[in-house]
């Protein structure tokens, strides 16, 4: 069984974005539902009412919308009585503590935007989720406090957007310490 999962390329973040391409709009639907975590399994089963296949994930790969990131394949395994020593591979450098600290942040804010986002906001939150998906920094997700505090307020009153705000701005405060 072979377990693949696949992530949006700048190409499909353009095209959910502002539509560029045209994609069919099933096509569009199960790009949408790329996002670099769900198996192609899980992928297809989720569109299999659209009628989409094997073959559409196959489009959007050849259109570049879309990109193998993963691939798990799980088989019997090999004896291992005639295979050569393994050469020795030197070790990884470890990343900078800041840049660590700053790609946890920004995986803690994405992830709390996204979840929100939609408990919240629903589908009148859209436009702000596109924005969250093009975000490659923290200070880009920094940038859209105020727009997201303003439509949780519009959609859940004062005290909602309070309290997201404080999760949030204890979120945006975790700052790598500086060198």
């Amino acid at each position: 069984m072979n377990t693949s999962i696949y992530d949006k390329t700048a190409k499909g973040r353009d095209e959910i974005a502002t539509r560029k391409y045209q994609l069919a709009p099933r096509l569009r639907s199960l790009l949408v539902l790329i996002d670099g975590r769900r198996s192609e399994e899980e992928l297809l089963r989720n569109v299999a009412g659209l009628g989409l296949t094997i073959a559409a994930l196959n489009e959007l790969l050849e259109g570049e919308f879309i990109v193998l990131s993963t691939s798990y394949a799980t088989m019997a395994v090999a004896p291992v009585a005639n295979l050569a020593p393994p050469t020795p591979v030197p070790a990884p450098v470890a990343p900078a503590p800041v840049a660590v600290a700053q790609a946890s942040q920004f995986k803690a804010l994405y992830e709390f935007y996204n979840k929100t986002i939609k408990s919240t906001i629903g589908l009148r939150g859209f436009t702000l989720q596109l924005k969250v998906e093009k975000a490659s920094s923290v200070e880009e997700l920094r940038e859209l406090r105020l727009p997201y505090l303003d439509a949780v307020q519009r959609a859940k009153g004062n005290f909602a957007a309070a309290t997201l705000a404080e999760q949030l701005d204890q979120l945006l405060d975790d700052r790598p310490a500086q060198a």
